[in-house]
């Protein structure tokens, strides 16, 4: 096998363990990616952000359960965490 096969061969491999990139612009994040986000706990932002009527509002797709888990586009959690920048 040449260097450029094992090239090939380990390129294909990788992209088939890489998740797609999903632009800020219409992603979606649930509250662990939020917590990441904001090097916080999930449940602080479970029960001390989301709950703020300043936090963004949550989407909640349907599932065939019933139950929901919201989802906040990312650059609305984005914006919100900027507002809390020091004015000085």
């Amino acid at each position: 096998m040449s260097d450029a096969d094992l090239i090939d061969r380990l390129a294909a491999a990788l992209a088939e363990h890489t998740k797609p990139v999903i632009p800020l612009s219409i992603d979606l994040w649930d509250i662990a990616t939020i917590a990441a986000y904001l090097k916080r706990d999930p449940q602080t932002v479970r029960e001390r952000m989301a709950c703020l009527p300043s936090f963004p509002k949550a989407i909640r797709l349907p599932t065939k359960n019933g139950r929901t888990h919201p989802l906040y586009r990312a650059v609305e959690v984005i914006k919100w965490t900027e507002g809390y920048r020091d004015k000085h």
